[in-house]
């Protein structure tokens, strides 16, 4: 392991870390700084965002089969500070500011030699049981997926890399393209980040959501339309393309009416299980519904969108919280006007 010549500060033996005890209950722990292994980087994390499923796993225990069966630690958006090597790495420096890809495939595996590295089966991905997170004060990562970013993104919006990854991928599946127009359910910062990125790719957007506030920055992130559930306009056949940021089936079932014939729809939001699917409409109209899950290949766009001002990630952060606040950062998306909350460790 190669150790900085000079920091501004030593590495510690121990470090603080935010642990899911159990559904409901958090505790901070020392553990051992982890050192990093060939082909690994020491990373000392600066910025976690919070995700709907750190909430989703502090609240309820699990999603789908994954299940918070033994003390878990959240957090799947991070950014950092390259403190450490390990052996081989060339290509990263101590020093080095890097958002963390949080997902480690086979590299051999018949997904990733395809390209499609998300969809590997064996994938260990921060947060996701039995595979901690990151919200500590250390993470060790291959060096590969600790992308470089440029002093013109924040460490926050470095974090966030992750989410706008996310809307990368959903735009990518719709096929989304100049003029079409797209309809988002969702004005969380999945549906805001589809957004933005539908529009820079030339597509007109109307952007909904059942809480009329979250719509209020709406045009920052690329919507030219809006409209609440209570308060939505007559259904017709109108959109080229319907993303779900959602995940409620109300609203999935919505946006597909919405369709025009040839339609292609995007199932990203995590939330109902099963809906019934209106057959004779999806027949009808020939419309295409596909799913994405997480992202692959994404990070080079998304960092090049957020150092070039053409994704504002800082302004979705609505609160901050140090490793002591935890829990009110997974909370927090209930307040009012609430879009990201940050963990800073």
């Amino acid at each position: 392991m190669t150790t900085p010549e000079s920091t501004t500060h030593s590495i510690p033996a121990t470090m603080a870390v935010s642990v899911l005890v159990r559904q409901g209950e958090l505790r901070t722990e020392q553990r051992p700084v982890p050192a990093p292994g060939p082909g690994e980087v020491l990373v000392r994390i600066a910025s976690v965002g919070v995700c709907g499923s750190d909430t989703h796993y502090f609240t309820e225990g699990r999603i789908g089969s994954f299940v918070v069966d033994s003390p878990l630690v959240l957090g799947h958006e991070p950014s950092g500070i390259v403190v450490a090597l390990g052996d081989g790495v060339t290509d990263r420096s101590v020093g080095q500011r890097v958002s963390l890809e949080p997902g480690i495939p086979d590299p051999l595996s018949k997904q990733s030699l395809a390209g499609c590295y998300n969809l590997d089966p064996g994938v260990r991905f921060f947060a996701t049981p039995p595979i901690d997170g990151v919200f500590a004060e250390y993470a060790v990562h291959p060096a590969a997926f600790c992308h470089p970013v440029p002093d013109a993104v924040s460490n926050d919006a470095a974090a966030l890399l992750e989410p706008l990854s996310v809307a990368l991928a959903a735009r990518a599946a719709g096929k989304v393209q100049i003029g079409d127009k797209v309809l988002v359910a969702g004005a969380g910062p999945i549906g805001l980040l589809v957004s933005k990125v539908a529009q820079l790719a030339g597509a007109i957007v109307t952007l909904t959501d059942v809480r009329a506030e979250r719509l209020e920055i709406a045009g920052a992130y690329g919507a030219t339309h809006t409209f609440t559930a209570a308060a939505q306009p007559p259904v017709e056949p109108e959109f080229d393309v319907f993303i779900d940021a959602s995940g409620a089936e109300r609203a999935i079932l919505g946006g597909l009416a919405r369709l025009a014939p040839r339609g292609r729809a995007v199932l990203v939001g995590m939330g109902a299980d099963t809906i019934a699917l209106p057959v004779p409409l999806v027949q009808g109209r020939e419309l295409t519904i596909t799913g994405t899950f997480r992202y692959a290949n994404t990070w080079p766009t998304a960092i090049a969108l957020a150092a070039s001002g053409q994704v504002d990630l800082d302004g979705l952060v609505t609160s901050t919280h140090g490793l002591d606040g935890v829990e009110a950062a997974l909370t927090a998306g209930g307040n009012p006007g609430a879009l990201k909350a940050v963990v800073r460790p």
